[in-house]
């Protein structure tokens, strides 16, 4: 870093050079003198800014203008003095006064840039990044956002086609496009665009991606499946073609051929994880709505058990849980736990559908063991002495339901279940008096949470 603070001090000394026609006017100890103390002045500035003293940068740097007053470099760090202290105002007018002595320079039109950027103010960007661009083309990027939020979308549609063939298309810009396209009043063209395009230059995939996307759009499901065609075709590798077959597959009532173009998808390294996770969720509706290829859903959850962001086991596992297909729920919620065993969600997700189903030795034994991982966590002494009810160990259940009441914490649900199950433990003691003390005081917290 230091390195680069030298560097950066240096070039700017480059611009900061006393005028030829000031210096042919004074003496040579003048020169100096004046020379001395503007460079102390500058370096002040830098110092002061470096420690986010800006005020007094901007002081140092005025007194630069008194001797150099058309010097753009100076009205460039003030510039960037006034946006740190997000005083918009005198920002944009220290960088357009740089831009008007030396057009040339970038850093100068970026200053301004940041300036409208930050104040959102979007439509006096444009010409700003227009002007970026010819310094980098990579702005085109930026401009496309702009032209998107100023809902300027011929240009930003012009530019992306551009963009298309010169540069290629990031992710952003391949949203934007079918954004755009999502209007009805851009698809005819564009459809016929792409059909030529696709007719050109058969071997670019990104072509028959999109004509794919508007035919769907517009329920033109056949047509949408013969472009498809046409890339497996023409690209047999291509693996965007199996994320349009599979949905084909599986609306034809060909579910072994819908799963191997779904395994296709989830091995690739091309699509996004989103659309990998879309494809799994119309899977699993269909083998639920089927009761079938329970396999292929499994094998499929393992392509993105390891999504960091998504607990892809432990969601299969709830939605078996919602629609009451316990033995599929408890399969998912094992196998979400057997890669990360200290998840409480996945674990009590787990008890519950063991309970639902009646295991309780089950739902006794996996509560206990959780417990030396969460020995403070009261619904799991809910879990375990609600099980030995079950089983009519009650000394043991009152000992746990007791434990967890000491560990509730603004929970009133799990303090009326732990009241519930100690008089029911009191009950199977035969001691009726303290079974309804306890259901007493269930009711009256169920009311009080009314």
């Amino acid at each position: 870093m230091k390195i680069k603070r030298q560097l950066i001090i240096f070039t700017l000394l480059g611009f900061l050079s006393v005028p030829v026609a000031v210096s042919a006017q004074q003496e040579p100890d003048a020169i100096a003198l004046e020379n001395d103390e503007f460079q102390n002045n500058f370096y002040e500035s830098l110092k002061q800014k470096g420690i986010e003293n800006y005020d007094k940068a901007i002081q140092s740097l005025y007194k630069c203008l008194k001797t150099q007053p058309e010097n753009p470099v100076i009205h460039h760090e003030l510039g960037k003095n006034f946006l740190a202290q997000k005083n918009y105002a005198e920002a944009e007018k220290s960088f357009q006064k740089a831009i008007d002595l030396d057009p040339k320079q970038r850093w100068y039109w970026n200053g301004l840039y940041d300036v409208y950027y930050e104040t959102k103010d979007f439509n006096r960007s444009i010409p700003v990044v227009q002007k970026l661009i010819s310094f980098d083309k990579k702005f085109q990027d930026d401009l496309v956002s702009l032209y998107m939020y100023t809902q300027q979308f011929d240009k930003a549609l012009a530019l992306i086609n551009e963009m298309d063939v010169t540069t290629g298309l990031t992710s952003t810009l391949e949203m934007y496009k079918l954004q755009i396209l999502s209007d009805a009043k851009y698809r005819k063209p564009e459809k016929e665009n792409l059909e030529q395009a696709i007719k050109n230059n058969p071997t670019e995939e990104s072509n028959y991606i999109q004509l794919i996307y508007l035919y769907s759009e517009s329920n033109q499901e056949d047509k949408a499946l013969e472009v498809a065609k046409k890339l497996e075709k023409a690209i047999p590798t291509s693996d965007w073609a199996q994320v349009s077959l599979f949905k084909f597959h599986l609306n034809n009532r060909e579910p072994q051929k819908a799963a191997d173009a779904m395994f296709l998808v989830l091995k690739s390294k091309k699509i996004d994880t989103k659309i990998k996770h879309r494809v799994l969720n119309e899977f699993l509706i269909f083998s639920n709505n089927t009761n079938s290829f329970k396999k292929e859903l499994a094998q499929a959850v393992d392509y993105l058990s390891e999504d960091p962001n998504v607990n892809v086991p432990k969601e299969i596992g709830t939605f078996f849980l919602e629609k009451k297909k316990y033995a599929d729920a408890i399969a998912y919620f094992e196998k979400s736990l057997s890669r990360k065993n200290d998840d409480i969600g996945t674990i009590e997700l787990l008890l519950q559908a063991y309970t639902d189903t009646g295991q309780y030795d089950a739902v006794n034994k996996k509560a206990t063991d959780y417990l030396d991982l969460f020995p403070t966590h009261a619904k799991l002494y809910f879990f375990a002495g609600m099980a030995q009810n079950q089983l009519k160990n009650y000394k043991k259940a009152l000992e746990l339901l007791q434990t967890g009441m000491d560990f509730v914490v603004e929970d009133r649900a799990l303090e009326i279940n732990l009241n519930i199950q100690m008089g029911e433990a009191y009950h199977g003691l035969g001691d009726e008096k303290k079974k309804e003390s306890y259901f007493i005081k269930a009711d009256q917290l169920l009311k009080q949470k009314k």
